[in-house]
């Protein structure tokens, strides 16, 4: 057996050459062992976890590794660009023990109000009007006209936001996960955006999630409300917009998926599924601290070390094949959702908003084809998602004017109604 050789330095994840070809890096990086080193900032260094098996066992090693970023974090410049992903805040992501049970109750008995059927009828209703603001130009971006606005209108009627706002949500979670020198300004006009309606909840309840966590038995109080819904949004929004726009691509380019667009649930729930083997929205990611000095898959760790865990190299090490029944029966032991007591708490929600999104779209524009070579589109920098920039196609138009009048009425009955179900 060839042993592992330690790269020269530590290998980028920033910047638009991993952003174009990031698999090329990932099977560099498998070269030195299960876990490498990678820089995902100028000056920021970690360990990347690319094996299976390793990623698995540090997601559930819970006496080993620590969530919590503290130590790591006082060796950092405050003007980071990779903190607003990974600095510390009270919140189940950076928790562990009593404290993360604490919050991660919160948000899982607030997610368990999402009324399924509820979501998916207003999801659907929300994806027709979006698309027929664009079906009779026989041309879209589906990244901007699209995959990016129908979440956004997900997390306004949950969280009970503005709709003036909205916009400012969206640009604050994609700055954070751009991991540009903008990405602290991003993040705290996040933060600014949602401490205005824990504010006005506070003041006044709502039947949203917001005023559901005010009152949530956990008793958080405004600033940890405030992380927990900036964290529920950041987890949330941009993983779902990139999971539907690299689902979409998927089924552009792959052969198999060829006269097979309008395919209905199925399909999408086979692209949906192999792009979370794949492609997965957030490639790079589960941050994790040795909370001692110590050795992990024979590699020796510092106390308060950074290291991530690659979904998107852990995952390939263990993908079935195209053609596997696996895939086709909708296997879900890849690690895009994570694993061991961090894994999402959000994923049947994703999952339905990402299903109900591409059926509506297929249906709809069902001769759909890139208006671009695939290997002219362009990926958002960041060493932690996969995402595009712009997904442009082209399709015979449709007039949808009729139906788009109807939605838009019954839209407008049902402004200031929730997808959510915030009991009695």
């Amino acid at each position: 057996m060839t042993p592992y050789v330690q790269p020269p330095e530590p290998l980028a994840l920033y910047g638009p050459e991993f952003a174009a070809d990031p698999r090329d890096h990932y099977r560099r990086l498998r070269e030195h062992g299960p876990l490498a080193p990678v820089r995902i900032a100028p000056g920021i260094d970690a360990l990347l976890v690319t094996d299976y098996q390793a990623a698995v066992d540090l997601l559930r090693d819970t006496h080993t590794f620590t969530k919590d970023p503290r130590a790591w974090q006082a060796t950092v410049p405050d003007d980071s660009p990779v903190l607003p992903v990974l600095g510390h805040r009270p919140t189940a992501l950076f928790s562990d023990g009593d404290v993360h049970a604490r919050y991660r109750d919160a948000i899982n008995d607030s997610l368990a109000l999402i009324e399924p059927h509820v979501l998916r009828a207003e999801v659907a209703r929300v994806a027709r009007r979006l698309i027929g603001e664009f079906a009779a130009t026989g041309n879209a971006d589906l990244i901007a006209q699209y995959a990016r606005r129908l979440p956004l209108h997900v997390f306004v009627t949950w969280f009970g936001v503005e709709p003036g706002d909205g916009e400012r949500i969206v640009n604050g979670i994609a700055g954070m996960f751009n991991s540009t020198e903008n990405a602290t300004t991003a993040y705290a006009d996040l933060v600014e955006v949602v401490t205005e309606l824990v504010a006005a909840r506070r003041a006044r309840p709502r039947r949203d999630l917001t005023s559901y966590l005010l009152g949530h038995p956990a008793d958080l109080d405004n600033d940890e409300t405030v992380r927990q819904i900036t964290l529920i949004m950041s987890a949330g929004h941009d993983p779902t917009t990139n999971l539907i726009g690299n689902a979409l691509l998927h089924m552009l380019t792959d052969a198999r998926y060829a006269g097979s667009l309008h395919g209905g649930a199925m399909t999408a729930h086979e692209a949906i599924n192999e792009v979370l083997w794949q492609d997965p929205p957030l490639a790079n990611l589960a941050a994790h601290y040795p909370r001692h000095d110590t050795e992990f898959h024979g590699v020796r760790l510092r106390a308060g070390q950074l290291l991530l865990v690659s979904y998107a190299a852990a995952n390939t090490r263990s993908a079935p094949g195209p053609s596997d029944s696996a895939v086709r029966s909708g296997a879900s032991a890849h690690l895009a959702w994570s694993a061991g007591p961090h894994r999402c708490p959000a994923k049947q929600p994703a999952l339905l908003i990402a299903m109900t999104a591409i059926e509506q779209l297929t249906s709809q524009l069902c001769d759909a084809e890139l208006a671009v070579p695939a290997d002219g589109l362009k990926w958002r920098p960041g060493p932690f998602h996969r995402a595009l920039i712009r997904l442009p196609v082209r399709f015979t138009p449709v007039d949808m004017s009729a139906e788009a009048h109807r939605h838009r009425t019954a839209g407008e009955a049902a402004d200031g109604q929730q997808a959510v179900s915030i009991g009695p």
